[in-house]
């Protein structure tokens, strides 16, 4: 316990010696993170708690790009389909907010809470009296919320900041051109620390793209992030060039691969399992 405080003091004991601000914070962050990795080596510190504090140190250096769900995987309602289509697809989705758009997803007109939908209902079929064929005048585009835009290049500790002081926990990203990139949430940024947040709607995968063979293999989706990845394994995987780990073959690689094919780089050999058209699903890593 005495060597865990001595380590802990330690970077406060340097600083002292930085000539600004700025590599006084940037010191001892380095130097935190160090202490903190060095506690979980020699035992006096869990894996879990390790995880905790580095993900919380690393919130400013890190992007909502590099966490953002992409926006191939966004749920999104078409303000022209009928009101019964709508009201359907809000009640099945597991999310509570859901963008809304005309014509092409880059139209983002809003974004609707499923209890807003239901207030509504409830305001056309009881308060106004016009029972159940008054949902017809349901107008999705005026129950929805203004859409709240970011770039994808805000930090996440800055992210984390606007959301607390908007009081908002859902964003919608954007690159420099404004093209639609994907969207984030608090929870995103929240489970950057605390790990995995599930609540009885979502659906719980074991292994979250990850999973270890009998052989000492791993097979891995292609949209796991290094991040985690390197959580789950305790590898050391850089993440500079990719945020995914199909990204950091397709990087090394120089190359889209195919099926089959596998590469050896940064002391692991990787197979491509499967491949999606351009995207590669599935591989199987193994150390070296």
């Amino acid at each position: 316990m005495h060597r865990l405080i001595d380590l802990i003091l330690t970077p406060f004991r340097k600083l002292a010696d930085l000539p600004s601000a700025d590599s006084r914070r940037s010191a001892l962050r380095d130097d935190l993170a160090g202490v903190i990795a060095q506690g979980h080596t020699d035992g006096s510190m869990q894996r879990e708690d390790r995880d905790r504090l580095l993900g919380a140190l690393d919130l400013g250096d890190r992007t909502v790009e590099e966490i953002m769900r992409h926006r191939r995987q966004i749920e999104m309602i078409d303000a022209d389909w009928p009101p019964d289509q709508i009201i359907t697809r809000v009640l099945a989705s597991r999310h509570s907010r859901l963008p809304v758009f005309r014509d092409n997803e880059e139209n983002i007109l809003g974004v609707v809470h499923a209890k807003d939908v239901l207030r509504e209902v409830d305001r056309l079929v009881r308060v106004t009296g016009g029972g159940i064929a008054a949902i017809a005048d349901l107008d999705i585009v005026k129950v929805a919320m203004k859409p709240y835009f970011i770039p994808d290049t805000s930090s996440l500790d800055d992210q984390m900041r606007q959301f607390l002081k908007r009081r908002t926990h859902f964003a919608l990203v954007v690159d420099e051109y404004g093209a639609l990139r994907g969207l984030i949430t608090l929870e995103d940024i929240l489970e950057e620390i605390v790990g995995e947040i599930t609540d009885e709607f979502d659906v719980v995968s074991r292994d979250n793209g990850i999973k270890r063979g009998p052989d000492g293999t791993w097979l891995v989706e292609g949209s796991v992030t290094i991040r985690d990845l390197n959580r789950a394994t305790d590898w050391a995987l850089p993440d500079d060039e990719a945020n995914t780990i199909a990204g950091l073959v397709i990087h090394e690689a120089q190359m889209i691969p195919n099926e089959g094919q596998t590469f050896s780089f940064h002391g692991f050999r990787f197979e491509v399992v499967s491949r999606v058209q351009n995207r590669i699903a599935k591989l199987r890593i193994r150390a070296l």
